[in-house]
């Protein structure tokens, strides 16, 4: 926000991922000039289907953005700028109005299953995710990404254990065929986000999960590891 203002620059944050999230005590969704929220229904506040809302404190921002969602009219009818047809629907709005009442509750449940993975996957061949390190800052874990080298090699042998898991995502904007060409790539590429997409594993994570169903995933993925490696948890 400080190099925004000092080069004159509006900041849209992408809190897609982020409901409840908080650093220095204060929500995410309020530091930027907008934020846009998803409320796909995977996110931590979802709806029944495909939705989204963007927020903002900024009279004139909030209006332009209103214009956008609905053919940029500004009365019925009269387009003034370019717009698209993007409106949240009744239906939609309604479930999100509950769902949003259980949003903290479900969020604690989300850290509470975190703690249990820090706890039961403390092994040298695995990169946990970073804990909040600040004081006030929350942390959602709308997913729960390790990192290791046997990547493929983990999945498949959770699959056949009947856990399932995800990569979020394989492949790196900056390698997808619709971009190809239109990025300036210094000669070595981006090899610290290639390797990510190469190592990166989301793990079961969600408010319904049970200790039971953690301990169950953090047990295959120390069998995997203590077989193919030879190396026991620290």
């Amino acid at each position: 926000m400080n190099v925004a203002r000092e080069q004159g620059l509006l900041v849209v944050e992408d809190c897609a991922q982020a409901h409840g999230a908080k650093v220095a005590g204060r929500p995410v969704g309020t530091w930027g000039h907008l934020a846009a929220f998803s409320f796909y229904p995977t996110k931590n506040l979802g709806a029944l289907g495909a939705g989204g809302a963007v927020v903002s404190n900024d009279t004139e921002l909030a209006d332009r953005a209103r214009r956008v969602r609905e053919y940029g009219w500004k009365e019925r009818y009269i387009s003034f700028s370019a717009g698209i047809n993007s409106r949240l629907d009744e239906l939609q709005a309604a479930i999100l109005r509950v769902n949003l009442t259980a949003l903290d509750t479900e969020n604690a449940q989300r850290f509470r299953w975190a703690d249990r993975y820090f706890q039961g996957l403390d092994h040298p061949a695995l990169t946990l995710p970073a804990r909040p390190a600040a004081q006030h800052t929350t942390h959602v874990f709308h997913q729960f990404v390790i990192r290791l080298a046997a990547r493929d090699q983990m999945r498949t042998h959770l699959s056949a254990g009947g856990i399932g898991s995800a990569i979020h995502y394989p492949v790196p904007v900056h390698r997808q065929p619709a971009y190809a060409g239109r990025s300036i790539l210094p000669p070595q590429g981006l090899p610290i986000t290639e390797k990510l997409c190469e190592t990166i594993l989301s793990l079961p994570m969600y408010p319904q999960l049970t200790q039971s169903k953690v301990d169950r995933v953090c047990a295959a993925i120390l069998d995997f590891l203590e077989t193919n490696q030879g190396r026991r948890p620290r």
